[in-house]
């Protein structure tokens, strides 16, 4: 796999983080702000480094399991590690602006 192959891997990873949602939150967890980095290699292997808006959040337990799940599923991947990490702390300023307007936030 070229690096252009993994520039577009991390492109479709990041489409289908996408359809990832916080069960308290209307909105996707890219755009919430909760996916901390996406690392693709060009052999194929993803390590996402995520939080989650709180941590008694409830979602604890699936929300990085969903996400695992949903990348292996992508052509390519051949394998995938998600890493749940607290430093630094989630907070409202890692909304994207479109998911501010969306929560009617802006």
């Amino acid at each position: 796999m070229s690096e252009i192959d993994a520039n577009t891997l991390r492109e479709k990873v990041i489409e289908v983080i996408r359809t990832c949602y916080d069960p308290e939150i209307p909105v996707n967890i890219y755009d919430l702000g909760l996916i901390y980095d996406t690392a693709v290699q060009p052999t194929g292997e993803v390590n996402i480094k995520m939080t989650l808006t709180a941590p008694g959040c409830p979602a604890a337990r699936t929300l990085p399991g969903e996400v695992e799940d949903k990348i292996r599923g992508i052509p390519l991947v051949k394998d995938v590690k998600v890493e749940v990490v607290w430093d630094p702390p989630w907070d409202k300023s890692r909304i994207s602006e479109a998911a501010l307007l969306q929560l009617g936030l802006m």
